[in-house]
This record gives C-alpha cells, structure tokens and sequence, in this order.
C-alpha cells in the first residue's frame, strides 16, 4: 500500500545510543570488554517487582512487567564488580565519557547544562541489575539539517548500557553483564521527520557525525536507534532495537501502515456494534480427546483451555497489518507478555493447528457465538490461562478505540511486536548516590578546541591532500583506521596503494576466509615499513597480510613464503635465463614475446620484486636477444 505521509500526518522522532570507547565504565571502574558468556565464571538472579515513586506512583510498563513474574538471571565475570551486581554504590560519573559526551552536543549546535545530574529511570526487562538504569542530562536545544529542512535535537544524555541478553528459557530470561554500565550516549530528536526516507538520512547525518569522535566505539551492535512513530489519528509507538539504517525506513513505514490498518479495523468494529465480553470460559472438556499437541501437552499437565468471545470480530482477528503480522498477532504478544504463554489460537485461523472443524463448533456453540462474532483461547496452567486471557481481552478493547500508545520491538523486517506500555511520568526519579558535576565555560572551551574534524571534511581532506580518488577517500575517513594511513602514506608515499590494500585488499582476503578483522593498523604500518625497504615486494602484500591476520609475525611471513626482496642484478640474472631458455621464442614473436614471458617472470619472482621492475627488465632482455 503506497501511504501519503503528509496527508496522514506522520511524525516521527529518532534516538540514538552510541556505546563509548572509555577506559572504563560509566559508574565503576570496570574494563568495557566484550566477553564470551561461556567465561562466565558466576551467576546470580534476580526478580524485579514494581514500587511507588516518592511521588507516589507506579509506572505502567513496571506495573505489566511485574504480572509476568520473570525470573532474571545474571552471567557475571571476572571483570564484573560489586558495582554491577548491584551490591555496591555507584562511583562518580565517569569525566572522560562526559566529554565526549559534551563533544558531541557542541558539534549537534547543542546547549549544555551548567551542571549535570544523574538521574535513575526504571527499566523492566530485568536487563539492569538495579531494576533502573542511571542516564545523565547533558544537553538540548540542538539541530540538523536535511533535504527536506531542520530536524530539532531537542536532549542529549550520557548513560549506561544494558546488559545484553543471551537467552529465555521458559519463566526466566538470561543476562550477560560484560556490556551492563558501557557508557553510552542517547540523543533524541524532535517529532520533526516527516517521511521515512528522512529518517534514514537523520540516522545517517547524526550516526557520520559521532563516528567523527574517535572516542566512540565501532562494529555491530554499538550503535542503536529507536523509533518514536505516529500519524494524526493514532498514537505515538516506540520501537526499540532498529539496528541498520535500511530498518530504519522499513520502520516508520511499517508502522504508519500499522496505524492506517488498526484504525480502519476500529472504523469497521464501531459500524458493527462490536464489543468484548468480561465473562471467560473453561473449555478443557471441549478438548479432552483434541489432536492438538498443545493443548493436549497442556491439559495432560493439569493445566486448563480457556476462550473469550469477542462480539462482531470475525474476520477481523485474521486481517493483515503489517507484512507478516495481523491482528491476531497483537493479542498473542499480549498474552505471551502478560503470561509467558505459548500464544494463542483465535478462530479466524481455524480449523489447523490439528483442531478440528468439530471442536470450533463446539466451542463457538459453547460460547454462544453469532454469524460475525469471534473467539480467542488458550491453553496452559489455570493461572496463566486466566492471565493470557485478561491481557487479550485489554488488548482486544483497545483495538475499539484505535491505536495504543506502546513499546515495540523492530523484527528483522521492518515489522514489529508489542513489549510494553509506553513508561510514564514515574519512571524517572534523583539518584542521590552520584553527586553532580559542574560544567564550567572553562572547560567547554577546552572542548571546542580538540573538537575532531567531521568525516566529510576528512574526506574532502583526503582527497586534496593525498590524490585519493572519492570511493576511496570515502572508504579511508570511514574506517577505523584513517589515522595510521595518513602516517603510512606520509612516510611510505603511494597514498592509492596504501588505501588500496587498507580497503580493497581486505575485502578480498574477507572473502577468502581470511580473518581479516584481526588486522590493526600496526600491522600496515609494519607491512609499508618492509615495503620501503624492498624486503617485499608490493605483489606479496595479499600473502602476507593474509599470514599476519592468522597471527604470524611479519618476519615468520615473510620467511614462510619464501618471501625478500631482491636486488636488481638478481632479478635480471633470473630474467636472463629465462630469456635464454626461450630465445627461439623470442625470435619467433619479436617484441610480442614479452607478453608471454611475464607470467613465467612473475612466477619466479612474485612477490621478490615489484611487477614494474620485472616489465622493465624484461623489455631490455628481450630487445638486446634480438638485435644478436
């Protein structure tokens, strides 16, 4: 379906979180290391329940997370600390993550703070020890611009990361902490953007911009964007975890369609009188003899099938809203939220399922079901039975109204599910464990002056300084190791081959199998450093970058390949005797000779000596055989 945004009224913001390269964490001393789960060398758990603020209110998404009765576990290591266990009070902010925290906010024309706070914000998906996650106010007030006008920055935070999550295994769900309290910078727009291709541009604009700061960290999952989406006749939705720029257009896109669908699902529910009953009903005996492995798993196990009629929706449940994804589905992440059940069946997608046309009629004449009515049931113990049915009935009654203002998760399509009511006004609170930091003009002036130079400009740059054409300019300031091919190409020259091999070389050995991601930027230091001095020849770069992403020093390398370089006289010595050996060829083929003779030279002397020198000498060998 092709949507008119402006028509529709969309507005969407973005935020971004980028994880910082710190000595250390935000609140604690600990390394920032990423760790494999598998050395974890403790664990601990934890269960998580909602409480009045001193306001004397509770958060909504806590309130629903708490229903669920989750057990959290934590995978600790030996790098974690009291700290992150949650045994221990916070340190002090971490000042070299506040400035470059402070460094991004001058480059977005942001206004800092006088003095920065930390506050405490509740999270409810056990993925913080603490049950809150510490965020510090930094700045507001900023812009970008785009092709389609100025999009407000309106806050910018300093914060900790959130434990990652490994896996959920039946009540419980399984934390690793090595990335808990990784100082992490959240920027949030204004509800500017108005089509999805201008998100995808924000997210671009601001990510090129922090990537700017050497002090960010790089790679798959250290930069994350969510998603604040509306249209004029629905409600704002928050989808979290949107990891790719592609994703983000996919979306803002799938969303406002998500809208457009839910609320012309809410025109035609009212036209019918529709409505959902309070009453649930047990319909274990309905099933006693099922060929449905789910439900019978489930009664054989004491638990119980229960169904909730829902007046005037047939053929409403089973209607697509996004790609994949319908209203029935909505009801099923409900009820797996609120109960950790398997999901549900509703009758718009029976018989199937290995239930019977025979069973659909008896629970539709059990319910008392009319032509354009409905139902919903489940199978599972009684208690979260009847709590699945409660949150499918919400949900249900929701859909009477038209779009619910939610928190959900980005599938890989552009899709997305329900996780949890948007958080309200008591999620955020003071923490008085941290004390605040005065931020003088003194030290914002200091930071303005080691302000970094931002990609395009380094691009530009690079280009005019070193003859790189664009692509490869491009590729240079964008990678993470533009600084040690300005060092390389001042001192060995040839800038296009150095940001040749640094680039493209790389991408082919990637191909090859070759653990390429190993490489830093000592290793091309030492790679140029034996080049000037003809130990190897530019030929042998691709083998021997290849042995030193396997972890051989340069030296094992090169003396394993039968690599070195090799004077003049030794390489026209070996090209002598090959000229020889074939000089009747030569003499055949004259001048044209040489074509076929270099694949023999290169054979002998590839990687000894550069390509050019052996064309060179060639060509002088095979002239003076032919004027004998």
């Amino acid at each position: 379906m092709s949507l008119d945004y402006a028509a529709l009224g969309l507005k969407a913001g973005l935020e971004i979180h980028q994880q910082l390269a710190t000595r250390h964490k935000l609140y604690c001393y600990c390394p920032p290391r990423d760790r494999d789960v598998k050395e974890s060398n403790f664990e601990f758990f934890r269960y998580l329940r909602a409480r009045e603020s001193e306001l004397g209110e509770v958060d909504r998404a806590a309130a629903e997370q708490a229903m669920a009765k989750k057990r959290f576990i934590y995978k600790a290591y030996d790098t974690t600390c009291l700290v992150e266990n949650d045994e221990e009070p916070p340190r002090p902010l971490n000042m070299e993550a506040l400035s470059v925290a402070l460094k991004a906010a001058l480059m977005l024309n942001m206004k800092p703070v006088d003095e920065a706070f930390t506050m405490r914000k509740i999270v409810v998906d056990g993925s913080n020890t603490t049950g809150f996650q510490r965020t510090c106010f930094v700045a507001s007030g900023g812009h970008v611009e785009t092709a389609s006008g100025r999009v407000g920055v309106d806050t910018l935070c300093l914060e900790e990361d959130a434990a990652s999550r490994v896996e959920a295994k039946g009540d419980a769900i399984v934390y690793s902490l090595d990335r808990l309290g990784i100082p992490l910078i959240e920027i949030a727009t204004a509800p500017d953007i108005r089509t999805p291709a201008q998100a995808r541009e924000v997210a671009l604009h601001i990510g090129t911009l922090l990537r700017s700061l050497p002090e960010v960290k790089r790679g798959l999952g250290t930069i994350r964007q969510d998603v604040n989406v509306s249209i004029a006749r629905g409600a704002r939705v928050e989808i979290k975890g949107v990891q790719t720029l592609d994703l983000v257009e996919q979306a803002v896109e799938s969303e406002a369609l998500r809208q457009v669908n839910l609320l012309a699902i809410r025109d035609e529910l009212v036209a019918r009188g529709a409505s959902v009953d309070d009453e649930a009903f047990d319909i274990t005996d309905v099933f006693r003899n099922t060929g449905s492995k789910v439900i019978k798993k489930a009664i054989s196990s004491g638990g119980i099938a229960m169904a909730v009629r829902l007046r005037g929706f047939r053929g409403l449940v089973g209607r697509e809203i996004q790609p994949g994804r319908r209203l029935g589905s909505e009801l099923s992440d409900r009820a797996k939220r609120a109960a950790g059940v398997g999901g549900i069946f509703h009758i718009d997608e029976l018989p199937g399922y290995g239930i019977t046309q025979e069973e659909v009629d008896a629970v539709s004449a059990r319910l008392g079901l009319g032509a354009g009515d409905a139902f919903v049931m489940v199978a599972d113990s009684r208690e979260k039975a009847e709590r699945a049915v409660e949150a499918v009935k919400a949900r249900a009654r929701e859909a009477l109204i038209g779009v619910p203002e939610e928190t959900r998760g980005a599938l890989p399509n552009g899709s997305t599910e329900y996780m949890r009511p948007l958080p309200g006004r008591a999620r955020m609170y003071p923490e008085t464990d941290v004390p605040s930091v005065e931020i003088t003009p003194e030290f914002l002036e200091k930071l303005r002056k080691e302000l970094p130079e931002t990609l395009p400009e380094k691009k530009a740059r690079l280009m005019r300084e070193y003859g790189l054409n664009e692509e490869l300019a491009g590729g240079i300031a964008y990678s993470t190791v533009s600084q040690e091919f300005e060092e390389i190409a001042r001192s060995y020259g040839n800038a296009t081959l150095v940001a040749r091999t640094m680039l493209g070389t790389t991408v082919e050995l990637r191909r090859e199998g070759v653990p390429v991601e190993s490489l830093t930027g000592e290793h091309y230091k030492q790679l140029f450093k034996c080049l000037s001095e003809g130990r190897i020849a530019k030929e042998a770069i691709p083998k021997v970058l290849a042995e030193m992403a396997r972890g051989a020093p340069i030296d094992d390398a090169i003396k394993k390949l039968g690599l070195g370089g090799i004077s003049e006289g030794e390489v026209r010595e070996v090209i002598h005797e090959i000229v020889q050996s074939k000089k009747d060829f030569v003499r055949e083929k004259g001048e044209a000779s040489q074509s076929g003779l270099m694949g023999l030279a290169m054979s002998k002397l590839r990687g000894k000596a550069d390509g050019k020198l052996i064309s060179r000498i060639l060509k002088e060998e095979v002239m003076a055989e032919l004027k004998k």
